[in-house]
């Protein structure tokens, strides 16, 4: 599931990712490490929560900007 995001809420969730995601490690991403060096999407993305990783396992942990971004696609808690 993709949702979309406004433009303040893609800098809180490039900020939470950098701070939060055990998988981003210095903009980069360990779930698609392929022996070269991938970008975290969350990292690049501004119009959208595109990691599954990320909205399942770090986006739940700030309350108040998941609820936002819920709000924002039209879906409930």
């Amino acid at each position: 599931m993709i949702l979309k995001v406004t433009a303040g809420q893609a800098g809180r969730v490039r900020r939470l990712a950098r701070k939060k995601c055990c998988n981003c490690v210095d903009g980069h991403c360990l779930l698609l490490d392929d022996g070269g060096e991938n970008q975290c999407v969350q990292l690049i993305s501004r119009y959208g929560v595109y990691c599954s990783y990320f909205l399942q396992a770090v986006l739940p942990g700030d309350k108040e900007l998941y609820a936002e971004i819920l709000q924002h696609n039209n879906l409930e808690m």
